[in-house]
């Protein structure tokens, strides 16, 4: 028997049982305290400006990058960029100190033994890699904290220090914000994992930041709520993580960004200072709403321990239609269309073009086109509600007006959670098919939804041959994975949708933000973290680290 009943452009009606669903996916020396870790002075684009003198003149300086790179004195440089236009020739910090015996003890002191302090090769590999593989340190130590007073003593005797530290959770970014660059002592929260609480009344959940995003979703499920951010990491991705990068995820075009589900988070300073703002309340205009500062950051400000979350009700009605469509433009129209026809149910809106498609069933097994025709584009579109008929009804009906209005040229629709599970490893899977395929870049931009896909043919332009290129992402918050930096500029759209910039873009900011605003964001690195210990080299450009 067919579990899928097809749907495409015809004079019948559309006739599709759609089964609903309520699950989708499977789912050498020390320095004084006085002595400060920053320059006074960053480059951008060509130009250095100095510190000292934000509103002044910018002063034009030649800046030629260096063009690859190798590690040499005794890991004092490492050379990073997308490109050899823009690769830049990174130095370790000489302000920072390195790790000493008297450390180590420190640590096993205060942590409660070896099982907690990490010096074992294996493990260290592990930890100083990027899951991508792209981005590798070399620390010698990861400290694995119990407790947000843990968290605290540690900093506050690295700053004593002048120790640098890189926060990391699972480790799942693309940029290389978890991972060290140099020598860092790798503070992992892993071990930081329970629910502290959750009121079945407001929604609120308060838990540590190492809590897995998908044991979190498991642990909402059977009192009937869900979390407001789905990822395709969600089995390893720590919310810590999450909120320190402002994940976006699936659901953005439901439930929004962090900055608005996050009611409130604790964190921990360079010098060990714990802040308390773990509020539960959806209104509290009671001076500067200092967590917005935290989230996204990168632990570049502080290390997030607690986080308070605003979760959704679960609907007991999901639906997913996995869509053709002959172009981009077609895709721009349904998406308006889906946001207009369907609105309080939309809960996802992905696309990705035919060779994202190729990709993933040349190089995934088990994986199969579930359209019959091949199309130029893709669409995976999630309904999410309480009316099992209506929500069905209200689908059928948008797709049948879709495909009347000639937006759509073939269709299928889950009929049970097998088939929306294999819709979704389809579009969740093409990283892992990417990687399966050799050697690539992929990146995490943002656009307006009309110029989204005029990056990939203006790229296709240039490289030819040279390259395969692929777009695909969330089109209902304008964010695709191939990019150029200059191009996304010039159309007033951002480096970075939801991974953050980490080491791999944070010399590139200023195609993102003013002077003025990376000025501003100096400022606050300098007041929060004066030694400039906490996840150096990321975030802001790369000569605030340099002597």
């Amino acid at each position: 028997m067919m579990m899928i009943r097809r749907w495409r452009r015809s004079g019948d009606f559309l006739r599709s049982a759609c089964k609903s669903l309520t699950s989708l996916r499977q789912k050498h020396n020390s320095m004084s305290p006085s002595v400060s870790g920053f320059v006074n002075r960053y480059e951008s684009k060509g130009k250095t400006f100095e510190s000292n003198a934000w509103n002044d003149h910018n002063r034009e300086l030649d800046h030629h990058s260096c063009v690859g790179g190798n590690l040499w004195m005794m890991q004092q440089y490492k050379s990073f960029g997308s490109s050899s236009s823009s690769a830049s020739k990174l130095q370790r910090n000489p302000l920072f100190s390195s790790l000493e015996p008297r450390d180590v003890s420190f640590f096993n002191e205060i942590l409660g033994g070896e099982k907690y302090v990490v010096q074992d090769e294996e493990r260290l590999e592990t930890a100083n890699t990027d899951w991508m593989h792209k981005y590798k340190g070399s620390s010698k130590l990861m400290l694995l904290p119990k407790t947000t007073e843990e968290v605290s003593q540690i900093l506050k005797y690295c700053d004593s220090r002048s120790l640098a530290v890189v926060p990391q959770g699972g480790n799942t970014g693309l940029v290389g914000g978890s991972v060290p660059v140099f020598d860092e002592v790798i503070i992992n929260v892993g071990l930081m994992n329970k629910v502290l609480s959750f009121d079945e009344v407001s929604g609120v959940l308060v838990c540590e930041a190492g809590c897995i995003l998908e044991n979190l979703a498991t642990f909402l499920d059977p009192k009937g709520f869900v979390m407001p951010l789905d990822l395709g990491a969600k089995g390893s991705c720590h919310i810590g993580g999450n909120v320190s990068t402002n994940a976006g995820g699936l659901r953005l075009i439901r439930y929004g960004s962090l900055h608005g589900t996050v009611l409130g988070l604790e964190a921990v300073t360079a010098n060990g200072n714990v802040l308390d703002m773990l509020g539960t309340l959806r209104k509290d205009n009671t001076g500067y709403d200092l967590k917005h500062l935290f989230i996204g950051s990168e632990g570049s400000l502080g290390i997030v321990t607690k986080v308070s979350i605003l979760t959704q009700p679960k609907m007991s009605s999901v639906n997913l239609a996995f869509i053709a469509c002959k172009d981009f433009l077609s895709c721009q129209k349904l998406l308006v269309e889906a946001k207009r026809n369907l609105g309080e149910i939309l809960s996802a809106f992905e696309f990705l073009d035919n060779n994202s498609m190729d990709l993933v069933l040349n190089h995934l097994d088990g994986v199969r086109n579930p359209v019959s025709s091949s199309e130029n584009f893709y669409i995976l579109i999630e309904t999410t509600g309480s009316g099992e008929t209506y929500d069905r009804e209200k689908l059928e009906a948008f797709l049948l007006k879709s495909l009347e209005q000639g937006l759509v040229s073939d269709g299928v629709i889950a009929q049970d959670i097998n088939q929306a599970s294999s819709f979704w490893r389809i579009r969740e899977g093409i990283t892992e098919a990417l990687q399966k395929a050799g050697a690539f870049y992929k990146y995490d931009l943002s656009l307006p939804v009309e110029e989204i896909y005029n990056i990939v043919n203006d790229l296709r332009g240039r490289l030819g041959d040279l390259a395969n290129v692929m777009g695909y992402g969330h089109l209902g918050d304008g964010l695709i994975e191939p990019y150029v930096y200059e191009w996304t500029s010039k159309h007033r759209g951002s480096i970075s949708a939801e991974h953050g910039l980490g080491v791999m873009k944070a010399n590139e900011i200023f195609y993102s933000k003013s002077p003025e605003t990376v000025a501003l964001m100096v400022s606050i690195k300098k007041l929060l973290d004066p030694k400039g210990i906490l996840n150096p080299y990321k975030v802001l450009p790369h000569s605030f680290f340099s002597p």
